[in-house]
């Protein structure tokens, strides 16, 4: 039974509340940790800089792009 769930993939944080601030501000994403099994972001209100959230996602694209390809062997020169 596919539904309502199906109509997004994910939601993204474009305010939240500061403790700080004691309002609704808006939040930057701070990208924390690349890890094999998803990316962990930090929210932080855009005006104060105070951490207002987080947040862990399963795409494990990001970490797959930070390993390096490894260096191609050149053949041995003849002597």
């Amino acid at each position: 039974m596919s539904g309502p769930r199906d109509s997004f993939d994910e939601f993204e944080a474009t305010s939240l509340y500061c403790p700080r601030c004691r309002r609704a501000t808006p939040a930057r994403k701070k990208l924390l940790l690349v890890l094999p099994s998803g990316s962990k972001y930090d929210y932080v209100c855009a005006e104060c800089g105070t951490a207002v959230g987080a947040k862990m996602d399963n795409d494990p694209t990001e970490f797959h792009r930070t390993i390096p390809v490894p260096p191609r062997r050149l053949p041995p020169r003849p002597r």
